[in-house]
């Protein structure tokens, strides 16, 4: 996998690496003349988990293939249900992911604010349904993958 850089084109910015994720650059870049709001969230590992005290280390693998489709299904049901959404930034890491760093990433820009935080945490909410990525956990006592591990799902229509 490569250092995600942002596109010279086009107004989404999809990817999976193994590198820290550019959280900065990725809310610059969605930054555009005719948008007043920019929405980002960032994913950070910690240093808990539910029953789980001590967390040291993240390490996400993903099914690498159908990870940027996925993504690339999200945006267009963003777009679909906000259409005056500017840009849309999804980046996910894979491999060891230390505590108080990005995991995911998830920045919007719309003209005005509800549609930014309502499509950012509509895409934030269906990566984490919808696209193969898994989380280990190491702590103190062992290691074993993350507890709140879900079934994948088609992106939903409304």
């Amino acid at each position: 996998m490569r250092v995600l850089t942002a596109p010279v084109s086009g107004d989404t910015w999809l990817g999976l690496t193994d590198s820290a994720l550019p959280v900065g650059a990725a809310a610059d870049w969605v930054v555009l003349p005719r948008c007043g709001a920019v929405v980002l969230f960032s994913g950070t590992a910690r240093d808990h988990a539910s029953g789980r005290v001590g967390v040291e280390q993240l390490e996400y693998e993903a099914y690498e293939e159908h990870v940027v489709p996925r993504l690339t299904e999200i945006d267009a049901e963003i777009r679909r249900r906000w259409p005056a959404v500017g840009r849309v930034v999804l980046l996910h890491r894979v491999g060891v992911v230390p505590v108080g760093e990005s995991s995911v990433v998830v920045v919007v820009s719309s003209p005005h604010r509800p549609d930014a935080f309502d499509a950012a945490r509509f895409g934030i909410d269906t990566l984490k349904a919808s696209v193969p990525i898994w989380k280990r956990e190491r702590w103190a006592e062992g290691e074993d993958w993350g507890l709140e591990a879900q079934h994948i799902s088609e992106v939903t229509r409304e």
